[in-house]
């Protein structure tokens, strides 16, 4: 009997022994984990690790979100939000080096993970994993150095005593953060392109030179605390985390780097984050005729990327779309590097053409448009819409407004930091004049997205009662000013006659919002001339309008959110002669225009009815005008307002004969918050000869917004 016992154990001795061999040594130098291939966000990419000298990569069989987390940990990451299979991030080359890894989650390395041993597989490249981690980073997690890819704790440019109190900090001496200490590097190896990407992650488009003299005269007074390596970047990195280690350099205390200094990196701010030539800036980064633009974003610096072509602005598919290439739309526009590559019409969808397709730059290119792309391919819809999220500048914005009182973060009553008896104090803002254009400025500024109402008065938000004294008056803004103090408004001379308290300005805010957008074609097709007898226009007297010229139009929902009436039901206006309800007084107006612009004919639409009327493939309708229902236009519907419906014209009885332009203003007033008001103007050249009408070149008007 002892003999089938003495088998077991030795079977069960063989099982122990080739467990033990799928493990390798985690304590192996060689060993080094990256994130690479097609991602488009720094903390994800193909899973690829360094073994024996080479990279290669990790199968997909038996995977999982445990397996993900030790990849992350090792990393430098907390934990992992989600693991792809099937080479989601793109194949990989050369060995794969792990297949069949099982984790339990708890393991330190990914080598100390179960799996068919190194370099044991049956894989193929088509199915390399990919992870997702958390942006999170481990606090104090210190790299251990394999020569190439490496992580830091934190990097800083830190600017010298009479510069710090400059907004933004352009120039200083580079430090990195290594084992719970700030480093300098040493600057003998140092070149622009490792320079354009310290800029690049701190929101600045290019790097620029400096003067090294005061710098020479600062370090040689200070105590050397120089970093053990050198770094070589290519120019296209996101991070500094993301280039390959240069040779290490002996650290000799005060004589390392002895043939140099610490490293000092400058950089040009973009136009709009540039300090005035006064407060002793003379370079920045000057944004020719821009050939790109971003639109439907929440916050400065990202949305749906859109290019210029022939004269009309159309959108770019997100085949192929990468950090890489979303880096030279953030540069070109004076951001800095990208922070992610959005796909699937993250920032809302776009109209007209899809202009560019299978975007690939090499990421030193000066626009998008000189990137290489594929001219043939028209199969891209707007569903596919690419978007980014670029690297801003820190200016401190959030620190010198807030909202007070509000029920949560994203709303409350205004407050602001201003000038009262020679201190800086918190008071509030006058209402006087307040509305949805000042509303998006305070919402942009905090970070907090797009506005959503704009509060004249805030009685029922309690404030700080050390605020409780207006300190800003008269403000007046485009909608386009990156902070509540760039607006016009009466600066030291506050003047506010029903004073702050109750009458205080408020806001609240949203992270999405809706982007009307009116079909130039649909009016083009539709306008013709009509002649009808008093006796048949009684709605049309009803609302104040006549007309004898009619066209349909076409109003679309292209943002990320409904767009809803300001007012609630209990607001809303019966119009017997339509049998039902409208929930807006001024939703369009129409104009007939002079070639100089002067107005000669209106048909301004008093109030409106608003309802999905057609939605786009796979959206269901929301909202109905019939039997009393509710009121908006869903996002991917349209609302359509025939030729036929009253009002829905312009009067030209009493017009002259000759060429005019036709214009069509959506949302004039700015009643109800949108994501971009610069598409919700229509213009047309139109010709009169006394008896037809004609539309022509119908085309959305874009009118100028900041993004």
């Amino acid at each position: 009997m002892s003999a089938p016992l003495r088998l077991l154990l030795l079977c069960a001795s063989s099982s122990l022994l080739i467990l033990q061999a799928a493990r390798a040594d985690s304590s192996d130098p060689g060993f080094a984990l990256r994130l690479s291939g097609e991602k488009r966000k720094q903390h994800e990419g193909r899973v690829e690790v360094l073994l024996n000298g080479e990279w290669g990569t990790v199968c997909d069989d038996d995977f999982s979100l445990a397996a993900a987390h030790v990849v992350c940990r090792g990393l430098g990451f907390t934990d992992a939000e989600s693991w792809a299979p099937r080479a989601k991030f793109g194949q990989g080359q050369g060995r794969i080096w792990l297949d069949n890894v099982h984790c339990s989650g708890l393991e330190k390395s990914l080598l100390e993970c179960e799996s068919n041993g190194v370099g044991v597989s049956d894989c193929k490249h088509s199915e390399d994993v990919g992870v997702v981690c958390s942006q999170r980073r481990i606090a104090g997690f210190q790299f251990i150095p394999s020569g190439l890819n490496h992580i830091v704790e934190d990097v800083r440019i830190r600017a010298t005593y009479s510069h710090r109190k400059r907004v933004p900090i352009t120039e200083g001496f580079l430090e990195v953060k290594d084992a719970g200490k700030w480093r300098q590097i040493c600057d003998v190896d140092w070149t622009a392109r490792n320079s354009r990407v310290i800029c690049g992650m701190y929101g600045f488009p290019t790097e620029k030179r400096h003067n090294p003299k005061p710098y020479k005269l600062l370090s040689s007074r200070r105590k050397k605390n120089f970093w053990g390596h050198s770094v070589n970047c290519t120019g296209n990195e996101a991070g500094l985390s993301e280039c390959k280690l240069g040779r290490e350099v002996p650290l000799k205390g005060n004589s390392t780097c002895s043939k140099g200094g610490p490293v000092v990196v400058s950089c040009a701010p973009g136009r709009a984050f540039a300090p005035s030539v006064s407060a002793g800036f003379r370079k920045a980064y000057r944004l020719e005729q821009p050939l790109v633009r971003l639109r439907g974003g929440a916050k400065i610096g990202e949305g749906r990327v859109e290019v210029l072509k022939n004269g009309e602005w159309g959108t770019v598919c997100d085949d192929h779309w990468d950090l890489t290439a979303a880096t030279v739309v953030c540069r070109e526009l004076g951001f800095g590097s990208a922070k992610e590559a959005l796909t699937g019409a993250r920032m809302g969808q776009g109209m007209g053409p899809v202009h560019m397709n299978e975007v690939q730059c090499s990421g030193f290119e000066k626009s998008l448009t000189e990137c290489r792309f594929n001219r043939e391919s028209t199969d891209c819809s707007h569903e596919e819409d690419a978007a980014v999220r670029c690297h801003i500048p820190e200016m401190g914005f959030n620190k010198r407004l807030r909202l007070s009182g509000g029920r949560n973060p994203l709303e409350g009553r205004v407050e602001v930091l201003g000038q009262r008896n020679g201190s800086l104090v918190w008071g509030e803002v006058c209402s006087e004049g307040w509305g949805t254009m000042e509303a998006m400025v305070v919402c942009r500024q905090l970070g907090l997205g797009f506005a959503s109402h704009a509060f004249q008065e805030t009685w029922y938000w309690q404030s700080d009662t050390s605020a409780n004294a207006v300190v800003m008056s008269g403000v007046k803004c485009s909608g386009a000013e990156l902070t509540l103090d760039q607006c016009l408004h009466h600066g030291k001379h506050v003047a506010c006659p029903r004073g702050g308290g109750r009458f205080a300005a408020g806001v609240s805010c949203a992270l999405t919002a809706p982007d009307l957008v009116l079909n130039a074609a649909v009016v083009e097709q539709t306008t013709y001339l009509e002649d009808r007898p008093l006796y048949a226009l009684q709605c049309a007297l009803e609302e104040n309008c006549l007309s004898s010229s009619v066209f349909s139009s076409q109003i679309h929902n292209n943002g990320q959110s409904d767009f809803r009436p300001l007012s609630g039901p209990q607001s809303w206006v019966w119009h017997e002669c339509h049998r039902h309800f409208h929930s807006m007084e001024v939703f369009t107006h129409y104009d007939l225009l002079s070639l100089n612009g002067t107005k000669v004919a209106e048909g301004h639409k008093a109030s409106f009815c608003l309802e999905d009327t057609q939605c786009d493939e796979g959206i269901q309708k929301r909202y109905e005008c019939a039997n009393f229902g509710q009121q908006g236009v869903t996002v991917g519907c349209w609302d359509l307002y025939r030729h036929d419906i009253d009002c829905q014209w312009i009067d030209i009885t009493d017009l002259r004969p000759g060429d005019y332009i036709f214009q069509v203003v959506i949302n004039p007033t700015f009643e109800v918050a949108e994501s971009d008001y610069s598409n919700n103007v229509m213009k047309c050249k139109a010709r009169y000869n006394g008896h037809r009408l004609w539309t022509y070149n119908c085309h959305i008007e874009l009118q100028c917004q900041l993004q």
